[in-house]
């Protein structure tokens, strides 16, 4: 009988890449599987025997229905500690749809974000279509997404960075650089890299950028945007974030920052407590994208597995600083107060 879980078929004439070597008629096969097996819950052996065929390769059809997107199993757990989390997210934060992951007992903090990232990765399969725009801002998070995704190769997608990286410290590891062309790899697509400096050293020198031709083509791109990936930064994160470990920012912008009360970042542009970020002078030097492109996204996705990013987390949501939030249960408790002596509301 079929597994206790809910299987979506509704997207079955969408667009979906099968894995190669796939042909049209096993889609077929796999698709009138499918329904047999889910909707009409027959079994694999009545569906063999409709077929004319093994159980065996009843069961290869099945896992081929799955693998190429056409079934989209979920599991609704009304007892489910994650389910009660979202609720709460839900009611505090109406505007955002949140995805809490469950955690093993007493989680490392590399299975945290490891289970995050494969939820986010399965999400991003499941909204990408041939000619999507993706804007990824970099980073620890985004890149543990990157290594998850399954290949599925769409064509005509376009991966687009969305805050410079350039400095000597990343031309020779090629973080960013990896973490992007890995996403396009596996979609088959392209990406396009951000060639600016995370921060420059005076606003005027950006501004000045902001005209040259190659850069303007990679911020036109950032605004056309379908889809929105990125995480928040945060110096108290239990896996420090990228942008204060790669030496991006100095001990003095440091100090500024926390004097201006700035509490976290998207994509290097920092916001405060409020999730407000107008007025912070680090912005006008900052690569990133405006963080009302952010605010005003349809598709603004943040994805988040670590507690101690709990305060700056919660400071984005307030600020609207996202539409979809895809983010551990232990995470999920600190924001709500559970453990980060935040007051639940407010």
């Amino acid at each position: 009988m079929p597994d206790p879980a809910a299987a979506d078929l509704s997207d079955l004439d969408d667009v979906f890449s099968p894995p190669q070597g796939t042909d049209d008629a096993q889609l077929m096969q796999a698709v009138q599987v499918a329904r047999l097996y889910y909707q009409q819950n027959l079994t694999t052996d009545a569906i063999a025997r409709e077929f004319g065929t093994s159980r065996s390769r009843i069961s290869r059809l099945l896992t081929l229905a799955r693998r190429s997107g056409i079934v989209d199993i979920r599991i609704h757990d009304p007892q489910g500690h994650p389910q009660l989390l979202e609720a709460r997210l839900h009611e505090r934060w109406p505007a955002v749809s949140a995805q809490v992951v469950r955690l093993p007992l007493m989680p490392t903090q590399e299975q945290r974000l490891e289970r995050v990232a494969q939820a986010a990765a399965h999400w991003l399969s499941s909204v990408l279509r041939p000619g999507l725009v993706v804007g990824l801002a970099w980073g620890n998070t985004v890149d543990a997404v990157s290594r998850v995704l399954t290949p599925r190769p769409l064509g005509r997608v376009q991966i687009v960075q969305l805050n410079g990286s350039a400095s000597a410290v990343d031309f020779s590891s090629g973080f960013v650089a990896g973490t992007l062309t890995r996403l396009a790899h596996a979609v088959g697509g392209q990406a396009h890299l951000f060639p600016v400096p995370t921060f420059f050293d005076d606003p005027v020198t950006r501004q000045a950028m902001w005209r040259e031709r190659s850069v303007r083509h990679v911020v036109d791109l950032q605004h056309q945007a379908d889809v929105l990936l990125y995480s928040v930064g945060s110096q108290n994160a239990q896996l420090p974030s990228h942008v204060y470990t790669a030496g991006y920012l100095g001990e003095r912008d440091l100090t500024q920052l926390a004097a201006q009360g700035a509490v976290g970042d998207i994509a290097t542009v920092f916001f405060r407590a409020d999730g407000s970020w107008a007025g912070l002078p680090i912005n006008a030097r900052a690569s990133g994208p405006d963080l009302a492109l952010i605010r005003n996204h349809p598709h603004a996705t943040c994805v988040v597995a670590d507690p101690g990013k709990a305060q700056a987390l919660r400071a984005a949501l307030c600020g609207s600083l996202m539409r979809t939030l895809i983010v551990d249960e232990t995470t999920a408790q600190a924001v709500l107060g559970g453990e980060s002596g935040f007051p639940d509301g407010g």
